[in-house]
């Protein structure tokens, strides 16, 4: 009996195994190579490419120097209104918040017991001038005597000094009814000066006395009105310069915030001593205060202008940079590549720099895109609203 054919498929030779994952590995090494050389030359391409930065042309004009400090609105008077007689309250003649005028009644206190005193005192004084009329009358009669030797010389003498003494009363009785006179005007509480009344302490019908403490309400000048602030040491000098040359300097009052202003006044003087625990002095300015913005005891922020430096040579204050060798700016030339000029520095701002050398009017200063910068480098000008201050300087 012959045996049955064999079903099994013969193996795979080796030799074909490895070609399949060669060809697979040449295929991914191929594929790596490629996108390699892409990237560089991508890369390569977009080196070649110039960075663009943003310029501003030098320009002279003038440059205003403003001292930003911090302070506080003081009413230039701020009056606690306080009896200066005992007595009720007998009538209020003022609305609080109320503006009032100098002179102005503001409160009754009871007149009436003052009103007694005055009359009592008038009624002494009436009394005692008619005693040294009459004490009058007798020393010239006894002066009369005395020459045609009829009364003694001790009587006569006796009168004059009844008369200085009833003329000593008098005017004893004449202070008193001024006091008196002074103490039922002092019922009538006015106002010192013209301002605006605060809160009322004390209604009608309540006993006041002499000093009441807290007082009865406050009356606070409000125009005008004073902002008082602070100068550190360093800047004494050029404002105490200034002063000294100048009748007054513009200070402007801004918000507390810094975002808008409020008011326009001057100053005209300095305290007369630094402060050692914060080395600053105190500058009081005068606003007008027409609109009232301005309210006792706000914070505001004070622009003082020093000076106004005329025709000065400008440039943006965020292209000046400091490098090991001092202050410098990244200039355009006309090759399109960036060269540094070390600059000198006068006075400064958030906005603008004054250049006292190192850099001519119109000279194309970089103020973005420094960062990508070497000396030399190629660059292209960024178009933009920056490009306006190199055609308008």
């Amino acid at each position: 009996m012959s045996p049955a054919p064999s079903s099994h498929t013969p193996p795979t030779p080796k030799g074909k195994k490895w070609w399949i994952a060669g060809a697979s590995l040449l295929a991914i090494l191929i594929i790596a190579w490629r996108l390699h050389s892409a990237s560089h030359n991508g890369a390569h391409r977009h080196g070649d490419t110039p960075p663009a930065v943003a310029v501003a042309a030098a320009h002279r004009a003038n440059m205003p120097i403003v001292l930003q400090l911090l302070g506080t609105v003081v009413p230039v008077a701020n009056v606690t209104i306080t009896p200066r007689v005992s007595g009720h309250i007998l009538a209020v003649y003022y609305q609080e918040g109320q503006h009032v005028h100098r002179g102005d009644v503001l409160e009754l206190i009871d007149p009436r017991p003052y009103e007694a005193t005055l009359h009592q005192y008038q009624g002494t004084l009436a009394a005692d001038r008619a005693q040294l009329a009459k004490a009058r009358v007798d020393s010239g009669r006894y002066q009369r005597l005395i020459k045609q030797n009829s009364t003694s010389a001790m009587l006569a003498r006796d009168q004059e000094f009844t008369v200085e003494q009833l003329e000593g009363q008098v005017a004893f009785d004449e202070a008193n009814v001024r006091n008196a006179e002074l103490n039922l005007m002092y019922c009538h509480i006015t106002a010192p000066v013209d301002g605006r009344v605060g809160i009322r302490a004390l209604d009608i019908g309540n006993y006041v006395t002499v000093g009441q403490s807290g007082g009865l309400t406050t009356l606070t000048q409000m125009q005008p009105i004073s902002v008082i602030f602070t100068l550190p040491q360093n800047n004494l000098p050029e404002v105490q310069e200034q002063l000294n040359s100048h009748p007054s300097l513009t200070v402007e009052a801004w918000s507390s915030d810094n975002t808008h202003k409020l008011a326009t006044g001057t100053v005209n003087a300095l305290d007369s001593q630094i402060d050692t625990s914060t080395g600053t002095v105190r500058l009081r300015g005068i606003f007008p205060n027409e609109d009232e913005r301005l309210f006792p005891n706000e914070f505001v922020n004070a622009h003082l202008l020093v000076q106004t430096i005329q025709n000065a040579l400008l440039v943006p204050s965020n292209a000046v940079q400091t490098g090991p060798d001092g202050q410098f700016v990244y200039v355009i030339e006309k090759d399109m590549t960036a060269a540094v000029h070390p600059v000198k520095l006068g006075q400064s701002d958030d906005n603008n720099s004054v250049i006292l050398s190192g850099v001519a009017e119109g000279d194309r200063i970089v103020t973005d895109g420094i960062n990508h910068l070497r000396p030399g480098s190629k660059v292209t000008i960024a178009a933009g609203p920056a490009d306006a201050t190199t055609t308008h300087p």
